[in-house]
């Protein structure tokens, strides 16, 4: 069974792939790298000592991704690709809604073209806004950025096609805080440039790349004054994403679910736990809340549980060990050179051409 995978060079679809792999399934890439690097998928075949072939194609070039489908056969899809920072969308707005929406609508035609209609979507819990915590399923929407309602309104456009056609089977996975890093510290988040994501920003801090971690608010009506979120590991995050597949290759449904561990730590939480993991101290200055971010945030994931039979196994200890042995293994993320004893690299070639990548030597 071969499943495309969207965006796979990613954070969080690169560890996917590792588990699709792991699981004995066939993968197909599609990436345009603009927010990612061909190195994150060679260190994918090298932790799991399998090939897989890749493609250089943007979603909105439809020609291109027609050809991977020509050329394959695929039988579903996870759809990670997709721009991602929420300041940037707020700046750019109409980059993000041409990318995001448009790039989910031709992957659907195409898919249809060709009769594949299984479909497991990566969403964001940012589509929620502020909610009663712990957050569930049927929270009412409302998304305070550019970002968050690409998400929503593609979430739409897929209820809509569920609704023309049955047949299409969907899950919608609205997912909160991912980090960690693969426990081999091969594969991790590598952010471009200043991070814009918590444990990214300590871990460099950590690290002595970046001179202090800036805390926004303390005086939020939490145990320590400085928000709370839910945390996730993105192994846990990708091990959801099979078990929504199998949901959706077994039923014709649309169905949404939270993956989180339902549980909330603060700001200052983290830095603690990463001070324990890494043996480093994390300097911190508070400033002024910045406008728009909630107090608290964690989600309900009891509906992922007994639908999916999937719950979050990793506590805030791993996901700090994890980031950390990530960052002292990269610590200029895949700028270096791969594992591969020769160091050769794999270069990515010309859109909708593919490529293997190649095991490793050692």
């Amino acid at each position: 069974m071969t499943i495309l995978v969207t965006g796979g060079a990613g954070y969080i679809g690169s560890h996917t792939c590792v588990e699709l792999l792991n699981e004995g399934y066939e993968i197909v890439v599609v990436d345009n790298f603009s927010n990612s690097s061909p190195e994150s998928l060679k260190r994918v075949s090298e932790i799991t000592g399998r090939t897989f072939k890749s493609y250089d194609v943007d979603l909105l070039n439809k020609k291109d991704l027609d050809t991977v489908f020509f050329e394959n056969h695929i039988e579903a899809v996870i759809h990670f690709a997709g721009l991602k920072a929420v300041g940037e969308s707020v700046a750019e707005p109409l980059w993000y809604y041409k990318n995001n929406v448009i790039g989910t609508v031709n992957l659907c035609e195409i898919m249809e073209k060709y009769q594949v209609k299984n479909l497991v979507f990566s969403s964001s819990a940012t589509v929620y806004g502020a909610a009663n915590v712990p957050i569930p399923e049927d929270a009412k929407l409302a998304a305070a950025n550019p970002y968050g309602r690409t998400k929503h309104i593609i979430e739409e456009v897929l209820l809509d096609l569920h609704h023309s056609d049955p047949e299409w089977s969907i899950a919608i996975l609205r997912y909160f805080n991912p980090i960690g890093a693969h426990q081999s510290g091969h594969i991790g988040e590598d952010p471009t440039g200043v991070p814009n994501n918590l444990l990214p920003y300590i871990s460099q801090v950590a690290a002595g790349k970046l001179e202090r971690l800036n805390v926004f608010g303390n005086d939020y009506p939490t145990k320590d004054g400085t928000g709370v979120r839910d945390y996730i590991h993105v192994v846990d995050l990708a091990a959801g994403h099979l078990r929504a597949l199998q949901k959706v290759q077994s039923s014709s449904s649309i169905c949404t679910y939270n993956l989180g561990t339902g549980k909330g730590y603060s700001v200052i939480d983290m830095v603690e736990a990463f001070e324990k993991s890494s043996g480093q101290t994390i300097p911190y200055s508070i400033l002024e809340r910045r406008p728009g971010d909630v107090p608290i945030c964690f989600a309900d994931v009891s509906k992922a549980r007994d639908e999916l039979g999937w719950t979050a196994k990793r506590g805030i200890e791993k996901m700090c060990e994890d980031t950390w042995r990530w960052q002292q293994n990269n610590p200029n993320g895949y700028e270096e050179t791969s594992s591969i004893p020769d160091g050769t690299r794999t270069p990515v070639l010309s859109q909708a051409k593919a490529f293997f990548m190649p095991l490793s030597e050692g």
